[in-house]
């Protein structure tokens, strides 16, 4: 390169740089401006520096007055009808941004939104985010008025159950306090009865809660599926004798689980005495254990009689107590034994399910093994 050459890049480059740096100082002043005034700058800064360049090396190059006028009167026209067409394409931002807003105010609103399929790829990036967004907002909107319909019943449900017992107690302390009561001994008993089961109550509603607050503290270790199953079929033999209900259980030896000990026991137990409080006199309830694949499937199957197809949904549902097949009767819970099972279960990393299945309905539920 001659020293002509090098003294033309330098002045093109000082002249230029001088455009550029006027034009960062306007941008820094407007930059809370409408994004029109940021994308027209752009525009007119890239075309200036390039007219200020042409100029400046022109006017070095000692034209005659006729041919520098003729130089600076082309850059001119030319940079105007540049930046012009700049700034009309420009104004296609504009209108994609406006677009976004509009997105973002749907969004905000509750409402469906679609990315349009016009605008550049990096708005059309954002479009598709704030759709994608829409839709997690939506269902997670769904979810919450499900869960607070789901709190309002169980607040109606919980509360109609604990004043009849509450009733009941009441009475009968008044009629032992006046002693107008016939029997003493019997309403004691009657008493302690209600008391447990208020109790029984109380505890399930603080076990929900945590499960729903994420409180849970598991201690996972390797137990054999039998024993818990065992352990769970002697706890209620004697309630399943008392209905006339046969309860048995076959699970294949040295099933191995990795879960905490009293979680699953207390799964195991309210699977069971769902189903013994279902199943009518000579019926029979099942427990079966074995490994499926990297699973280990534990299924109840009992007598119900079957449950409502429409109903299968809701059958893990907080409060749900059954339907034509299983009406809620005098000892029928609060609806929360199956809830609590759900969460236990998916507490382990493991799913339960319900279908019907012969005269009953079988529940399963499957574990990591």
């Amino acid at each position: 390169m001659t020293g002509d050459q090098v003294t033309v890049v330098l002045i093109a480059a000082g002249w230029s740089l001088g455009v550029g740096v006027v034009g960062a100082l306007i941008g820094w002043r407007i930059r809370r401006a409408p994004i029109r005034w940021s994308a027209g700058l752009i525009a007119v800064v890239a075309v200036g520096g390039v007219v200020a360049g042409v100029v400046g090396t022109a006017r070095a190059m000692f034209l005659s007055s006729h041919d520098l006028g003729v130089i600076v009167l082309v850059c001119g026209v030319s940079g105007v009808v540049s930046a012009a067409f700049a700034l009309l394409l420009a104004r296609t931002l504009t209108l994609s941004a406006r677009r976004l807003r509009g997105m973002a105010a749907a969004v905000g609103a509750g409402q469906d939104v679609e990315a349009p399929a016009g605008d550049p790829s990096e708005m059309r990036e954002v479009a598709d985010e704030l759709a994608r967004s829409s839709e997690r907002l939506r269902t997670s909107q769904a979810r919450e008025r499900q869960l607070e319909q789901s709190r309002r019943e169980l607040v109606a449900w919980v509360s109609h159950d604990l004043r009849t017992p509450l009733a009941g107690l009441r009475a009968m302390a008044e009629a032992l306090d006046d002693g107008v009561a016939s029997d003493p001994r019997r309403y004691h008993r009657q008493m302690l009865t209600e008391t447990n089961r208020m109790a029984g109550m109380v505890d399930d509603l603080f076990e929900l809660s945590r499960i729903h607050a994420g409180a849970l503290n598991l201690t996972l270790e390797p137990m054999v599926l039998r024993d818990v199953v065992s352990e769970s079929i002697a706890g209620a033999t004697p309630v399943a004798t008392t209905r006339g209900v046969e309860l048995g259980g076959n699970v294949v030896p040295d099933v191995e689980v990795r879960a905490d000990a009293t979680a699953l026991s207390r799964v195991v137990g309210n699977l069971v005495m769902n189903a013994i409080r279902h199943t009518p006199t000579d019926g029979v309830v099942l427990v079966e254990g074995r490994t499926a694949g990297d699973t280990v499937e534990l299924t109840v199957s009992d007598g119900c009689g079957g449950i409502d197809p429409d109903d299968l949904e809701s059958v893990f549902e907080v409060g749900w107590r059954g339907t034509r097949a299983r009406t809620p009767g005098p000892d029928t819970g609060a609806g929360l034994g199956l809830a609590i099972v759900r969460g236990l279960v998916e507490a382990h990393q493991g799913t339960v399910t319900v279908s019907n299945h012969g005269n009953g309905c079988r529940f399963v539920v499957r574990l990591p093994a």
